[in-house]
Parts: C-alpha cells; structure tokens; sequence
C-alpha cells in the first residue's frame, strides 16, 4: 500500500487490503472511501471485508463504487458530500488511485483554482490532463461544443505576443491570428526603473491593449485556464476552447510577492516600494527625493527574474540622485542579493564596482528577504552561503526597494508544455517545443537560459514568426536564436553600462565600441535607453519593424 498524500485532510491510494487497516489507523486517517466496484479483479477483496477491519479500530467507511473511464458528475458530486460529511483525514482508494483522484480534483472545481488542483494531485502522482475542461467548469461536463479555431493562436499580449503576431503579419498578412489576454492596458516595463529615478512620467510607460493589438488579429480578452496540446486546444476561464494549427505561449512572468512574509500588506506605505509595479515605481523616487539620511535597503531574489540588472539600476539611480543633492554620506546603502555575483555576465562587473564604491555601498551577497514588518521597518533575510547553515539576519530599514520572487504562471507551471521546473520546454536555438512541434515559445516564460528582458523579446519574435512560417510552408527550421539579452544598466543620471550578451555570457555588442563600448558607462547608450528604445519598442518592435533583430539564419552543416 502507498499513501498519495494530495492535501493535509486527503489522500489516495491503490487497492488496500482488511490487513492495511492499522497501518492507516496510524497515518491519522479517520474515514475511507472506496471507489473500486466488488469483483473488478479476481484478488481483489470485498468492500465488505474492508469495512469490517475499519469499524474494529473506529474508522468510518463509505462504498462509492466508479466503473474505470466513467466518473459521472453526479459521482463527483456525491464524492463531495461524502467528503464534507465523514470525520477527517480521509483515504479514498481504487485500483490504482486514478479514479478517487479524479473525484477528488471535480468536487474541488468550485473550491480551488484548476492551478491548484492540477498541483496537487500532479505532486501524488497523478495526471488530471483529461479532465481539466471539467474542472474548469465548476466539475461538470461542458455541454458546449462550439470550439473557435484559428490558424495561429497566441497566448499573452505582452511584448513578445504583440511583436510575434506583428513580425507573422507583415510576413503573411492573411494570416487567421488570435492573442488571449484579459488585460485592458499594455506596459513598458522597461521604462519602469526610468520612473522610480525620476526619468519618465509613469502615463508614458502605458497605453491602452487595444491599441496595439494589429490589425487583422483577434483579440480574445481572457484569460487562459489550461493547455491541451494533444488536442490543439486552449481551455479559457470559462470553459470556453480555443482551437489551432500553431500555438505561441508567451505570457510573461507572476511576481510571487505573497512569498516574501509580510511584503503585501507594506508594498507603497513605511518606505517600501518597488520598481516591478506600474502604480509604485512613482512611489520609488518619491522616497528617494524626500530621504536625507538612514538605511536603504536593495533586494534581488533567486534567479530566474525579468530583468536581472533592474533591482542594482533602482539602487545606483537612488544613490546618484542623494549624491547630488550632496546627502549621499548620510545613506548607508545595502545591496542585498540572494546570489554570488554582482552580475551574471563577468565583463560588465569591473565598471558596476567603480559605482559600488563611489556610492559606498554595501554588497551582502547569498541574502534572501524572507519577510518584512513595515509599521517596524525591519525586514528578516535568510543568508545561504555555500557550504554553512543557513542563518536568519534582521535589519531595520528607512527605505527598502523590492524585486520580488518570480516563477511562472500558475497555468504554465501545471500544464503539459512545462519541464519539470515550470518553464515551457523549448529548443533553445528554435524556440519550437522540444515535444509538441506545433507550439513556440517566446518571452519570459520559456525555458531557454538567456536573460529575461524586453530586448531578448525583440530579437526571438522574428525567429519564431520565420520558423512558424517555414513550418507552414512544410520546411524546417530557418531562423535560430543566440541567447540575445540587453540590460541598460543606469549608473548614474547621463551614464550607462549596455551590457548586451547572448548564451554562456558571450558578448553581443549592437554598435562598435567606437560609439558604445558596453563594457564602460557611456552618455551614447543613456541616449539610446532615454530617447531611442521606447519609440523602437512601440513603433517598430510592436508594429513588426525588426529595427536591430534580423533573425539569424541556420546555416546548414
């Protein structure tokens, strides 16, 4: 007998014998619910049997038996009342799990997200895959049978939609092209650490969704429940099923600011802010303009996150912006990071320290925010340096600038398309599934290890719009991806470090160092960040004018 734990109150198990009994008895479970039919195998004991052994230690039982393949919803509704009404913990058992799973993961429909539930019971062992539009449904079986269908189906509306459905339109205008997304508004982010310094105006870092969806393309405002890729189908909120030929994933990042303890409740109020969020980049140099003297305190998390350079560029805009006002000597300055390296690409790191130490500030390397007490203004780190235990450091703060932890969405993380890590599975040259070839991947969310910023976005959307042409032409792959990843590093207000690189660190500079040597900060690469990249990103990037992205062609061997 193995015991599927699938949440604290619940678990499954295959076929149990009258001789598990005590076994279980001790687990802590207080009720069992069989759901294998009397008779279905030759060694198969009675429900009877069972029942038997279970009253004699004071657990209670209930026989709801489900033919394999037909789990009616009337069945899970009654799995459900039988659930609320037995004493807990709970063990339900069939053959082999599958069916007490199943359910299980249809009484929670309207109780949990499919998120959730595709979770837990994929950590017991179990793959709800065939029952997600169910699910979705509240539990029960969908009645409508009117699918949409599109040659090409994009999910997210982010940078890397918008320029894919661009780049495939000016390639083939005829294209039949739907982008799902709920969101009314479309962000430059980049601009973001721009506003927290004092830059741009927040309203110019946004316009409406709407107004930049291309024409031609349809716009299916909502959002994406689950994958079905062995069926060519997308399952909406709703249970409404979007069909295709090709399907490009691409919907960004989830900032997981529940992680960090206390982080929700203080975000934009008691000095802490952050540069990730459209509504508190303002809130940023509104603390900056108004800080005299104290500590402030800067925070990467674990990798992956968007933008590896922004959580260091918020805190050289701040301490260049108290230099000038000639209160820098007041600030003790914390550069609190969860890893090991400054920066991830060696050749950028000489010219960052020259304004680590112009700036006296402080790098405490392997610390993690963990949790923070706004009203108190102090926030707790957990120190993971290599090879000793990890320790648990308090530090008060006057100001603290947060990035915060990042994983994918929820959707992605339990779906077919993600690797064991979450991450849709892509070939990183191709950017086409490594199993389904009729899906790409683009963006944040995939797992190819270039840095996630707007630029690597810029340059991987016409390799996805070629090779999905390629393959509709019945040709392979024509276009390969280096790992191209930008990251405008604002040293100073007039200076920038343009660290461009591609896979394994190589660097990818756009311009002879004769105009912009990346390697040093420069007044030509702030001009470019501040005059030049937010018309490339909404009038080129975003119309499918692949200003500095040619796709790379694949040479043949």
């Amino acid at each position: 007998m193995n015991i599927h734990h699938i949440d604290k109150a619940f678990a499954v198990s295959e076929q149990i014998t009258p001789g598990d009994i005590p076994a279980i008895k001790d687990a802590g479970f207080r009720a069992i619910i069989c759901n294998r039919p009397d008779g279905e195998g030759a060694d198969q004991p009675t429900f009877n049997e069972i029942a038997k052994a279970a009253k004699k230690v004071g657990i209670e039982t209930v026989y709801q038996p489900i033919v394999a393949g037909k789990v009616g919803d009337e069945d899970a509704a009654a799995f459900d009342k039988a659930l609320t009404e037995l004493p807990g913990p709970t063990m339900a058992y069939c053959r082999t799990g599958t069916r007490s799973a199943t359910l299980w993961s249809l009484s929670q429909a309207e109780k949990r997200s499919l998120a959730d539930i595709l979770a837990a019971t994929k950590a017991a062992g179990y793959d709800m895959a065939g029952v997600v539009r169910r699910i979705v449904n509240g539990g029960k079986t969908p009645t409508d049978t009117g699918d949409a269908s599109y040659e090409i189906v994009i999910v997210g509306a982010g940078a890397g939609g918008i320029a894919a459905a661009a780049s495939l339109k000016s390639r083939k205008p005829g294209l039949e092209i739907a982008i799902i997304d709920p969101a009314d508004v479309h962000y430059y982010q980049p601009g973001w650490t721009m506003v927290g310094g004092g830059i741009f105006d927040a309203q110019d870092t946004v316009r409406t969704m709407g107004s930049l969806i291309p024409r031609g393309v349809h716009w299916i405002k909502s959002a994406v429940a689950a994958f079905e890729p062995q069926k060519n189908a997308v399952i909406l909120d709703g249970c409404r099923v979007v069909k295709y030929e090709r399907l490009i994933v691409c919907p960004g990042l989830k900032l997981d600011w529940h992680k960090v303890e206390g982080l929700v409740d203080t975000l934009g109020k008691n000095g802490v802010t952050s540069n990730y969020r459209y509504d508190l980049a303002p809130y940023t140099w509104e603390l900056v303009n108004g800080m005299t003297e104290g500590r402030a305190i800067f925070t990467q998390p674990p990798m992956p996150i968007k933008c590896a350079g922004a959580p260091q560029k918020a805190m050289y805009l701040s301490a260049d912006a108290w230099h000038r006002r000639g209160v820098l000597k007041n600030i003790d300055i914390h550069f609190n990071n969860a890893g090991g390296v400054l920066f991830g690409v060696k050749d950028y790191v000489p010219a960052l320290m020259k304004y680590v130490e112009k700036y006296n500030a402080h790098l405490n390397f392997f610390h993690n925010l963990v949790a923070v007490d706004g009203p108190a203004k102090k926030a707790w780190f957990d120190v993971a340096k290599p090879d000793t235990p990890v320790e648990r450091v308090e530090m008060e703060f006057d100001m603290m600038h947060v990035c915060p932890p990042q994983t994918a969405p929820d959707f992605i993380r339990v779906s077919p398309l993600a690797d064991a890590a979450g991450w849709i599975d892509v070939d990183q040259a191709t950017l086409r599934h490594k199993t389904y070839d009729n899906v790409w991947s683009l963006g944040d969310v995939m797992n190819a290890p270039n840095a996630k910023t707007a630029a690597a976005a810029r340059v991987q959307a016409p390799v996805v719009a070629e090779n999905i042409i390629a393959d509709m032409r019945g040709g392979s792959a024509v276009a390969q991806y280096n790992g191209y990843g930008s990251c405008p590093l604002t040293v100073e207000r007039g200076k920038i470090v343009l660290a461009e690189f591609g896979y394994g660190g190589t660097l990818l500079p756009s311009f002879p160092k004769a105009i912009i040597d990346g390697t040093k900060p420069t007044r030509a690469a702030w001009f470019l960040k501040e005059k030049l990249l937010p018309p490339v990103y909404w009038k080129g990037m975003l119309k499918g004018r692949e200003w500095m992205a040619k796709p790379e062609k694949i040479t043949a061997k």
